[in-house]
């Protein structure tokens, strides 16, 4: 899965910064030919971004089924290991998303030695 920023500048897309390029050098690089891909693009705001809440519901799909949770159980259990039992992700900051997101990231590679 990646993730990145992106910025219009002369009409075109161009990374936001270092980290972004490297992160789609590296996903670029896992697909196989011929692989398709599906792409969300959203406009980002300060609040928080579709794409990130999107990222946390992809993240905690991948670990339910490596897991044997269910999605539900898998939600409740990343919610409470990021102090986020009482919100739902949709009201959350990005910061708070953003937390849940490397949670998921910890999990996964602690638990399950899965990559997100």
């Amino acid at each position: 899965m990646f993730s990145g920023k992106f910025i219009k500048k002369n009409g075109k897309l161009v990374y936001n910064g270092p980290q972004d390029k490297l992160g789609y050098e590296i996903f670029m690089s896992k697909i196989p030919e011929g692989q398709l891909v599906e792409m969300y693009i959203d406009l980002a705001d300060t609040n928080h971004s579709k794409a990130q809440l999107a990222k946390v519901h992809a993240c905690i799909r991948e670990l339910a089924k490596e897991s044997g949770y269910t999605f539900d159980d898998m939600k409740v259990i990343i919610k409470e290991t990021s102090g986020l039992k009482a919100k739902s992700f949709a009201d959350c900051s990005r910061d708070e998303l953003m937390l849940a997101i490397e949670t998921c990231v910890q999990i996964g590679k602690d638990q399950f030695n899965l990559n997100l």
